[in-house]
């Protein structure tokens, strides 16, 4: 089927950077979140972003145009319910997944595909909770969207063939670049960024290196463009701790321990960039390690 209206539940650091791209390549984007003041700074986001591209002569100025004028705000959930696609991404907690869903099931049109941005959660178990399992896909963003290339694409087990190839034409519309992976805790990337990351948590923890030390050696010895902590503190580590459950807690495996360090950060409310404060403090000019 022909995909031309999106419905992109939550507007935070994700969903804004999808409707960004949804919007840059064509398609009508509906973007929803329960705060008004949350879709406002979403919809100011996406413009600097948009003026950012026009000034590296990335995208025109009718690109930028269009692109705006192809979005819309909603706080009311079940508007999306006339969209022909729809992409969760809210919070990654699966019962706020799942009520999400719950709630847009009974204004849903017969051919909405329903879709979630998670980076962990079991596709197969979030499709089953809707009327739709042969409908719902794991379409997973890297973050920041409009920057990073890849798409995770997860089929559930009841996922049909013309689900998963509408799915990927989506994606080579967008001029991104899709990855298939089967519907295991953490899929792809996260099955093997995350344990990087929390053992680099343990590294800290155990006195092996400083904060400074640790990212230091993994950009200039690894050649990452970002050290493991920095990145945490840029994903978030809430998410981080939330990604390593699903993991420990799927696979049964002691290798994916959270560290206790990293449950200490989340318990202090210390999630990286977005508090301002996680392995590093971000409250000054330059950012300076907390360990």
């Amino acid at each position: 089927m022909e995909i031309r209206s999106v419905g992109v539940v939550g507007a935070g650091q994700m969903g804004n950077g999808i409707a960004h791209v949804l919007a840059l390549a064509g398609y009508d984007v509906l973007l929803n979140d329960i705060s008004a003041e949350a879709l406002s700074s979403a919809l100011a986001l996406i413009e600097r972003n948009l003026d950012r591209q026009v000034s590296r002569d990335k995208i025109s100025q009718a690109d930028r145009d269009a692109a705006l004028a192809h979005i819309r705000t909603t706080t009311t959930l079940t508007d999306l319910g006339q969209c022909d696609l729809i992409i969760e991404a809210a919070t990654e907690r699966e019962t706020v997944k799942q009520a999400i869903f719950e709630d847009l099931l009974p204004h849903l049109q017969p051919h909405t595909i329903l879709t979630s941005n998670t980076s962990s959660i079991s596709i197969t178990r979030l499709a089953s909770r809707t009327d739709r399992p042969e409908k719902f896909m794991g379409f997973h963003f890297m973050n920041p969207v409009p920057v990073m290339q890849l798409v995770e694409l997860i089929r559930g087990i009841a996922t049909d063939e013309p689900t998963y190839r509408t799915l990927l034409g989506v994606v080579e519309r967008l001029g991104k670049t899709p990855a298939s992976a089967e519907d295991f805790p953490a899929f792809i990337v996260n099955r093997i960024l995350m344990p990087m990351i929390n053992e680099a948590v343990y590294t800290l923890y155990e006195g092996v290196g400083s904060v400074q030390s640790i990212d230091r050696s993994l950009k200039l010895g690894a050649n990452h463009p970002m050290g493991p902590l920095e990145l945490a503190d840029f994903i978030g580590l809430d998410t981080c701790l939330a990604i390593m459950n699903v993991l420990h807690d799927g696979l049964a495996d002691t290798k994916y321990r959270p560290c206790p360090l990293l449950v200490k950060y989340v318990e202090a409310g210390w999630l990286g960039r977005k508090t301002q404060r996680g392995f590093y403090d971000y409250r000054g000019e330059t950012p300076v390690p907390t360990r």
